[in-house]
């Protein structure tokens, strides 16, 4: 956040955090949590913390960063507004390390409920300034995905630059049916909280929908042939469960669209996430004591940032990886081979041409018994330089100078095969960690599946 032009500091940080704290967006201020600040006197505490930062630093800054702001959406009526502010202020404190007063709006005025985080950008002691860094929304992504993850929230697995609401998004996944557009829509309108029945058949009819009252209530939507009864889409779209949730007796409980694994050609990242947020299945006690929620962000975060969100792209990515970490460590291996050799060769060159003289004093001695006593170090060394050359087919021996040519040549080569070794070495065990997650889900799931077919049967 700057200033604005034709406005001063003081202005822009009311209107900022006025609109944030807004009593008819936050339940009349009840949804606003602070860290380190009033949330009353917010604007003027930061204001006073960057009086107090000129004072003691005299640093003056053209088009200076005076707060900085997050916005945090959440699926429509998959969260109480209590807990999305929960979640805003972990991840508030995750992203400021506690080192800069926050506050955390929660709004609850939209069909999704979604956070206002906004932080000073002068920190606590007044000295420095909170400095954005290079792709830091990626990181706050992560956070943010994990924090919601650990509460059985959903997540969007890819995110895309412009934004688009939920059901759009959903759509591309797996086409809508006109029952789940009629859920949705649902959704969407009691999250609004309607006052009364007749306000809810307003809402609905202004999505679209026509209405049909009797003995059943039943909706049509756009390019529908036939009206939709409540009772077809489940208990928590049940006409007297509406009208509980309506009246505030019981809070609504969205129907969620989980894709059922049936080949690995689905998207994986869906297909984890649904393993969370189910947290149901005869197994899933025995699945969650083995499997950390954090390992499984890591992994749909790596299965989106690689796009590998299908099993068969994952195995053939991991084929190649794995082939090419095998064909450069192979390459290292002769390198190295060669380097030993080229070693050893030179001093055997070495002896060779130290105890040469020797040698031929020996020979010319006639192989003396004596000669040999007092130079058998010698004479040893030589002879076992001879033996070498020998082995390896040496007839003429090569020049020194070449040896140290063609070993610096296969040093440099073995530097930068170590540095291509070690990148290919963390990228395999990255897609072998993910692959055997994902292995061991659609394993489960499979597992699962055959047991309930199992149960089915037997009870035929």
């Amino acid at each position: 956040m700057h200033i604005n032009k034709g406005k001063t500091l003081t202005q822009c940080l009311a209107d900022r955090t006025d609109y944030a704290k807004n009593p008819d967006k936050t339940n009349s201020g009840e949804l606003v949590s602070s860290f380190m600040c009033d949330a009353d006197l917010v604007d003027s505490q930061f204001l006073l913390s960057k009086q107090i930062y000129l004072q003691k630093t005299g640093r003056i800054q053209k088009n200076d960063v005076i707060a900085y702001q997050l916005r945090q959406s959440f699926k429509p009526g998959e969260i109480s507004p209590e807990l999305a502010n929960q979640i805003g202020y972990q991840l508030a404190e995750k992203v400021t390390k506690g080192n800069h007063a926050f506050i955390v709006a929660t709004h609850i005025d939209k069909s999704h409920i979604h956070n206002h985080i906004i932080w000073n950008s002068t920190n606590l002691n007044c000295k420095k300034k909170f400095r954005n860094f290079w792709n830091s929304t990626k990181a706050i992504q992560k956070t943010n995905d994990l924090l919601c993850l650990q509460n059985g929230l959903s997540i969007i697995e890819n995110p895309r630059g412009k934004s688009k609401n939920y059901g759009s998004w959903l759509e591309e996944e797996k086409p809508l049916n006109f029952s789940d557009k009629l859920r949705l829509a649902i959704d969407e309108v009691l999250a609004e909280k309607p006052e009364n029945l007749d306000e809810f058949f307003s809402k609905m009819k202004s999505k679209g929908f026509e209405i049909k009252t009797g003995i059943n209530l039943a909706f049509k939507g756009a390019g529908q042939r036939k009206f939709i009864r409540l009772r077809s889409l489940g208990k928590s779209y049940q006409e007297n469960n509406l009208r509980e949730v309506i009246e505030g007796k019981k809070e609504h409980k969205p129907q969620k669209r989980v894709r059922k694994y049936n080949d690995k050609k689905v998207n994986l990242v869906i297909d984890l996430q649904s393993k969370i947020s189910q947290k149901k299945g005869a197994g899933y006690e025995r699945w969650a004591k083995t499997f950390n929620l954090k390992q499984l962000a890591k992994t749909m975060n790596y299965l989106t940032e690689n796009n590998l969100l299908n099993y068969e792209d994952l195995r053939a990515k991991a084929e190649v990886i794995i082939n090419e970490f095998s064909r450069v460590s192979d390459s290292l291996k002769s390198a190295e081979k060669q380097m030993a050799e080229i070693s050893i060769l030179q001093k055997n060159i070495i002896d060779f041409a130290k105890t040469k003289a020797v040698y031929e004093d020996y020979k010319k001695s006639g192989y003396s018994s004596k000669f040999k006593e007092e130079n058998i170090t010698e004479i040893l060394l030589h002879q076992a330089a001879k033996n070498y050359f020998k082995e390896v087919g040496l007839s003429k021996l090569p020049k020194m100078a070449d040896l140290k040519i063609e070993y610096a040549t296969l040093f440099t080569e073995k530097k930068k095969a170590y540095s291509k070794y070690n990148s290919l070495k963390k990228e395999m065990q990255e897609i072998l960690n993910a692959k055997a997650n994902v292995e061991q889900l659609l394993e489960f799931d499979e597992k699962e599946e055959h047991q309930q077919k199992k149960k089915a049967e037997q009870s035929l």
